[in-house]
């Protein structure tokens, strides 16, 4: 995995900015909180609706915690699906395993497809 910083901006700033110009591997919320004299990840999600990231981004979150020695959770405490319509092309979150966009009706694909080109 390549070996990128991890970038933290206040929670009402745009991920796209944070990023600038470099490589996302994924984006979305955290946060801290202060154990026995320590910084730990007390929430993190891939909630980010410029990025979209699939919850498959989770290893590249990890790698940069662990690599600064911040204690993280196993994985994302909050989960965000997101998947783009085929038929009309809009964005959508999946919610309770519901793969049917809600503007159009058409089915959604189970596996990522936000950056599909079309």
């Amino acid at each position: 995995m390549a070996r990128v910083p991890l970038r933290l901006a206040p929670r009402r700033s745009e991920h796209v900015v944070c990023a600038g110009d470099g490589e996302v591997l994924s984006t979305g919320e955290m946060s801290f909180r202060e154990e026995s004299g320590r910084w730990v990840v007390e929430e993190v999600s891939n909630q980010s609706t410029g990025y979209c990231p699939d919850v498959s981004s989770w290893p590249a979150v990890a790698e940069a915690l662990d690599r600064i020695g911040i204690h993280r959770p196993s994985g994302f405490t909050h989960e965000v699906v997101f998947r783009r319509c085929r038929s009309c092309r809009e964005l959508n979150i999946v919610r309770e395993e519901d793969f049917v966009c809600v503007f159009c009706g058409a089915g959604l694909p189970r596996e990522w497809n936000v950056r599909e080109p079309g």
